[in-house]
Protein backbone atom coordinates (compact mmCIF):
# COMPACT_ATOMS: atom_id res chain seq x y z
CA UNK A 1 0.00 0.00 0.00
CA UNK A 2 1.49 3.19 -1.25
CA UNK A 3 1.87 6.07 1.71
CA UNK A 4 0.25 8.74 -0.60
CA UNK A 5 -2.81 6.79 0.16
CA UNK A 6 -2.94 7.86 4.07
CA UNK A 7 -3.65 11.05 5.78
CA UNK A 8 -1.29 14.07 4.44
CA UNK A 9 1.07 15.02 6.61
CA UNK A 10 3.53 18.11 5.52
CA UNK A 11 5.77 19.09 8.28
CA UNK A 12 5.03 19.76 12.35
CA UNK A 13 2.89 22.53 11.62
CA UNK A 14 0.45 20.26 10.32
CA UNK A 15 0.70 17.95 12.87
CA UNK A 16 -2.19 18.68 14.96
CA UNK A 17 -4.70 18.35 11.86
CA UNK A 18 -2.70 15.23 11.37
CA UNK A 19 -3.32 13.84 14.53
CA UNK A 20 -6.87 14.97 14.50
CA UNK A 21 -7.53 12.85 11.70
CA UNK A 22 -6.18 9.48 12.29
CA UNK A 23 -8.59 9.99 15.38
CA UNK A 24 -12.05 9.27 13.22
CA UNK A 25 -10.26 5.67 11.96
CA UNK A 26 -11.60 2.75 14.27
CA UNK A 27 -9.58 0.69 16.37
CA UNK A 28 -10.78 -3.08 14.80
CA UNK A 29 -11.59 -5.65 17.25
CA UNK A 30 -9.87 -8.91 17.14
CA UNK A 31 -12.36 -10.68 14.82
CA UNK A 32 -12.34 -7.59 12.27
CA UNK A 33 -8.51 -7.28 12.07
CA UNK A 34 -8.14 -11.03 11.66
CA UNK A 35 -11.11 -10.96 8.84
CA UNK A 36 -9.49 -8.26 7.06
CA UNK A 37 -5.88 -9.54 7.24
CA UNK A 38 -6.51 -12.94 5.85
CA UNK A 39 -8.43 -10.89 3.00
CA UNK A 40 -5.39 -9.14 2.18
CA UNK A 41 -3.30 -12.24 2.21
CA UNK A 42 -5.60 -14.63 0.16
CA UNK A 43 -6.49 -11.71 -2.52
CA UNK A 44 -4.43 -9.03 -2.18
CA UNK A 45 -7.06 -6.97 -0.99
CA UNK A 46 -6.18 -2.95 -0.49
CA UNK A 47 -9.18 -1.74 0.74
CA UNK A 48 -8.30 -4.38 3.46
CA UNK A 49 -4.76 -3.56 3.79
CA UNK A 50 -5.72 0.25 4.06
CA UNK A 51 -7.97 -0.70 7.04
CA UNK A 52 -5.55 -2.30 8.92
CA UNK A 53 -3.12 0.68 8.49
CA UNK A 54 -5.20 3.30 9.22
CA UNK A 55 -6.50 1.57 12.45
CA UNK A 56 -2.85 1.62 13.56
CA UNK A 57 -1.72 5.22 12.80
CA UNK A 58 -2.33 6.23 16.08
CA UNK A 59 -0.07 3.58 17.69
CA UNK A 60 2.45 4.99 14.96
CA UNK A 61 2.51 8.84 16.40
CA UNK A 62 2.44 7.60 19.89
CA UNK A 63 5.70 5.65 19.02
CA UNK A 64 7.14 8.18 17.29
CA UNK A 65 6.70 10.98 20.28
CA UNK A 66 9.09 8.54 22.09
CA UNK A 67 11.80 9.79 19.48
CA UNK A 68 10.98 13.72 19.90
CA UNK A 69 14.16 13.70 22.11
CA UNK A 70 16.23 13.47 19.45
CA UNK A 71 15.61 17.12 17.82
CA UNK A 72 13.81 15.70 14.43
CA UNK A 73 11.11 16.92 12.95
CA UNK A 74 7.49 14.90 14.53
CA UNK A 75 6.33 15.08 11.18
CA UNK A 76 9.56 12.73 9.30
CA UNK A 77 9.22 10.54 12.67
CA UNK A 78 5.78 10.17 11.96
CA UNK A 79 6.56 9.40 8.35
CA UNK A 80 8.79 6.77 8.82
CA UNK A 81 6.69 5.01 11.40
CA UNK A 82 3.89 4.57 8.95
CA UNK A 83 6.46 3.36 6.54
CA UNK A 84 7.58 0.58 9.05
CA UNK A 85 4.18 -0.21 10.01
CA UNK A 86 2.99 -0.99 6.33
CA UNK A 87 5.89 -3.62 6.07
CA UNK A 88 4.30 -5.09 9.22
CA UNK A 89 0.93 -5.29 7.50
CA UNK A 90 2.48 -7.24 4.46
CA UNK A 91 4.52 -9.84 6.54
CA UNK A 92 1.46 -10.03 9.42
CA UNK A 93 0.43 -13.67 9.91
CA UNK A 94 -2.59 -13.35 11.78
CA UNK A 95 -3.31 -17.40 12.01
CA UNK A 96 -0.26 -17.01 14.81
CA UNK A 97 -3.11 -16.00 16.96
CA UNK A 98 -1.37 -12.78 18.16
CA UNK A 99 -2.53 -9.15 17.38
CA UNK A 100 -0.94 -6.83 14.47
CA UNK A 101 -0.34 -4.02 16.41
CA UNK A 102 2.44 -6.55 19.34
CA UNK A 103 3.47 -7.61 15.92
CA UNK A 104 4.05 -4.06 13.69
CA UNK A 105 5.41 -2.40 17.41
CA UNK A 106 9.05 -4.21 16.43
CA UNK A 107 8.60 -2.76 12.60
CA UNK A 108 7.60 0.70 13.91
CA UNK A 109 10.02 1.27 15.93
CA UNK A 110 12.80 -0.15 13.79
CA UNK A 111 12.07 2.29 11.02
CA UNK A 112 11.66 4.88 13.05
CA UNK A 113 15.21 4.20 15.00
CA UNK A 114 16.79 3.60 11.20
CA UNK A 115 15.78 7.05 10.56
CA UNK A 116 17.32 8.71 13.79
CA UNK A 117 20.67 6.63 13.40
CA UNK A 118 20.83 7.76 9.11
CA UNK A 119 19.80 11.68 9.73
CA UNK A 120 22.32 12.31 13.15
CA UNK A 121 24.99 10.42 11.34
CA UNK A 122 26.53 9.28 14.15
CA UNK A 123 26.51 5.87 14.29
CA UNK A 124 26.65 3.76 10.82
CA UNK A 125 24.80 0.21 10.57
CA UNK A 126 28.53 -1.53 10.61
CA UNK A 127 29.42 0.03 14.15
CA UNK A 128 29.38 -1.86 17.23
CA UNK A 129 26.76 -2.30 19.64
CA UNK A 130 28.17 -0.92 22.46
CA UNK A 131 28.26 2.79 19.93
CA UNK A 132 24.44 2.17 19.26
CA UNK A 133 23.79 1.49 23.18
CA UNK A 134 25.81 4.52 24.02
CA UNK A 135 23.96 6.82 21.26
CA UNK A 136 20.34 6.05 22.52
CA UNK A 137 21.41 5.86 26.67
CA UNK A 138 24.28 8.80 27.24
CA UNK A 139 21.22 11.26 27.73
CA UNK A 140 19.84 9.06 30.68
CA UNK A 141 22.88 7.90 32.14
CA UNK A 142 23.60 11.76 32.23
CA UNK A 143 20.74 12.30 34.09
CA UNK A 144 21.49 9.92 37.07
CA UNK A 145 25.45 11.98 37.03
CA UNK A 146 23.41 15.15 37.68
CA UNK A 147 24.78 16.56 34.40
CA UNK A 148 22.76 18.36 32.57
CA UNK A 149 22.30 17.36 28.92
CA UNK A 150 23.84 20.50 26.77
CA UNK A 151 26.82 20.65 28.93
CA UNK A 152 30.46 19.10 28.25
CA UNK A 153 31.85 16.32 30.97
CA UNK A 154 34.49 16.58 32.51
CA UNK A 155 36.70 14.05 32.60
CA UNK A 156 36.10 12.16 36.29
CA UNK A 157 32.58 11.81 34.45
CA UNK A 158 33.88 10.61 31.51
CA UNK A 159 35.81 7.97 32.99
CA UNK A 160 32.48 6.80 35.09
CA UNK A 161 30.69 6.88 31.77
CA UNK A 162 33.29 5.00 29.88
CA UNK A 163 33.73 2.01 32.23
CA UNK A 164 29.60 1.89 32.35
CA UNK A 165 29.63 1.58 28.70
CA UNK A 166 32.40 -0.19 28.49
CA UNK A 167 34.23 1.98 25.82
CA UNK A 168 36.99 4.49 25.95
CA UNK A 169 36.84 7.88 27.51
CA UNK A 170 37.37 9.41 24.14
CA UNK A 171 33.89 7.80 22.80
CA UNK A 172 32.51 9.06 25.51
CA UNK A 173 33.63 12.75 25.00
CA UNK A 174 33.34 12.69 21.18
CA UNK A 175 29.31 11.11 21.18
CA UNK A 176 28.53 13.75 23.72
CA UNK A 177 29.80 16.87 21.54
CA UNK A 178 28.16 15.61 18.62
CA UNK A 179 24.92 14.87 20.68
CA UNK A 180 25.19 18.60 22.34
CA UNK A 181 25.36 19.79 18.66
CA UNK A 182 22.62 18.87 17.85
CA UNK A 183 20.76 19.08 20.92
CA UNK A 184 20.96 23.31 19.41
CA UNK A 185 17.63 21.78 17.05
CA UNK A 186 15.78 21.07 20.10
CA UNK A 187 14.51 24.99 19.84
CA UNK A 188 12.48 24.38 16.97
CA UNK A 189 8.94 25.26 17.14
CA UNK A 190 6.67 22.27 16.91
CA UNK A 191 2.66 22.62 16.85
CA UNK A 192 1.06 19.66 17.84
CA UNK A 193 0.01 20.70 20.77
CA UNK A 194 -3.83 22.22 20.80
CA UNK A 195 -2.25 24.75 22.76
CA UNK A 196 -0.80 26.41 20.21
CA UNK A 197 3.10 26.19 19.05
CA UNK A 198 5.62 25.35 21.31
CA UNK A 199 9.20 23.94 21.33
CA UNK A 200 10.56 20.25 20.99
CA UNK A 201 12.58 20.89 24.50
CA UNK A 202 9.06 22.17 25.70
CA UNK A 203 8.06 18.39 25.45
CA UNK A 204 11.18 16.94 27.19
CA UNK A 205 9.13 16.17 30.57
CA UNK A 206 8.73 12.93 30.14
CA UNK A 207 10.33 10.59 32.81
CA UNK A 208 9.97 7.31 30.94
CA UNK A 209 12.78 5.83 29.76
CA UNK A 210 14.34 6.63 26.24
CA UNK A 211 14.06 4.33 23.64
CA UNK A 212 16.66 1.36 23.18
CA UNK A 213 18.52 0.65 20.56
CA UNK A 214 16.83 -1.74 18.39
CA UNK A 215 18.79 -1.41 15.27
CA UNK A 216 21.93 -3.91 15.50
CA UNK A 217 23.86 -5.31 11.89
CA UNK A 218 20.39 -5.76 10.16
CA UNK A 219 17.10 -4.36 10.85
CA UNK A 220 16.09 -5.15 14.23
CA UNK A 221 12.45 -6.26 13.64
CA UNK A 222 13.06 -8.26 10.98
CA UNK A 223 15.22 -10.12 12.74
CA UNK A 224 13.27 -10.14 16.21
CA UNK A 225 10.32 -11.29 14.20
CA UNK A 226 12.28 -14.02 12.94
CA UNK A 227 13.92 -15.26 15.78
CA UNK A 228 10.35 -15.42 17.48
CA UNK A 229 8.96 -17.43 14.62
CA UNK A 230 11.46 -20.07 14.03
CA UNK A 231 11.33 -20.53 18.36
CA UNK A 232 7.38 -20.78 18.22
CA UNK A 233 8.28 -23.30 15.51
CA UNK A 234 10.22 -25.16 17.58
CA UNK A 235 7.86 -26.12 20.12
CA UNK A 236 5.40 -28.81 20.68
CA UNK A 237 2.30 -27.25 19.56
CA UNK A 238 0.57 -27.97 23.07
CA UNK A 239 3.54 -25.54 24.37
CA UNK A 240 2.80 -23.40 21.33
CA UNK A 241 -0.44 -22.69 21.31
CA UNK A 242 -0.41 -22.28 25.67
CA UNK A 243 2.66 -19.76 24.98
CA UNK A 244 0.47 -17.80 22.36
CA UNK A 245 -2.83 -17.97 24.07
CA UNK A 246 -0.85 -17.00 27.20
CA UNK A 247 1.94 -14.08 26.91
CA UNK A 248 1.44 -13.23 22.61
CA UNK A 249 -2.25 -12.17 23.37
CA UNK A 250 -3.56 -8.75 24.25
CA UNK A 251 -6.15 -10.66 26.53
CA UNK A 252 -4.36 -13.81 27.64
CA UNK A 253 -6.81 -17.31 28.45
CA UNK A 254 -6.81 -17.46 31.83
CA UNK A 255 -4.89 -21.07 33.26
CA UNK A 256 -8.47 -22.78 33.97
CA UNK A 257 -9.85 -22.40 30.96
CA UNK A 258 -6.47 -23.69 28.81
CA UNK A 259 -6.06 -26.32 31.50
CA UNK A 260 -10.20 -27.18 30.67
CA UNK A 261 -9.37 -27.57 26.97
CA UNK A 262 -5.82 -29.78 26.93
CA UNK A 263 -7.57 -31.94 30.36
CA UNK A 264 -4.79 -30.99 32.54
CA UNK A 265 -4.68 -29.09 35.77
CA UNK A 266 -4.26 -25.02 36.21
CA UNK A 267 -0.71 -26.24 37.96
CA UNK A 268 0.25 -28.02 35.31
CA UNK A 269 -0.96 -25.57 32.37
CA UNK A 270 1.75 -22.77 34.06
CA UNK A 271 5.11 -25.35 34.28
CA UNK A 272 4.18 -25.59 30.43
CA UNK A 273 3.75 -22.23 29.58
CA UNK A 274 6.95 -21.40 32.11
CA UNK A 275 8.92 -24.34 30.31
CA UNK A 276 7.78 -22.52 26.68
CA UNK A 277 8.73 -19.40 27.95
CA UNK A 278 12.16 -20.46 28.68
CA UNK A 279 12.64 -22.38 25.73
CA UNK A 280 11.85 -19.03 23.25
CA UNK A 281 13.99 -17.05 25.78
CA UNK A 282 17.09 -19.27 25.19
CA UNK A 283 16.03 -20.21 21.02
CA UNK A 284 15.79 -15.65 20.83
CA UNK A 285 19.01 -15.37 22.33
CA UNK A 286 21.26 -18.52 20.73
CA UNK A 287 20.16 -16.93 17.25
CA UNK A 288 20.72 -13.06 18.19
CA UNK A 289 24.05 -14.31 19.45
CA UNK A 290 24.86 -16.16 16.20
CA UNK A 291 23.68 -13.16 13.98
Amino acid sequence: MAVATLPSLYGDSGLSRYLNEIKVFPILTAGEEFMLAERYIKYDDSEAAHKLVTSHLRLVAKIAMQYRWYGLPVADLISEGNIGLMKAVKKFEPERGFRLSTYAMWWIKASVTEYVLKTWSLVKMGTMAAQKKLFFSLRKAKRRLEIIDSSDINPEQAKLLAQQFRLSEKDIVHMNSRMTIRDQSLNAPVSWSEDGSIEIQDTLVDSGPLPEAIVADREEAEIRSGFLKAALDDLPERERDIFIERRLKDDPVTLEKIGKGYGISRERVRQLENRAFEKVQRIVHEKAMMG
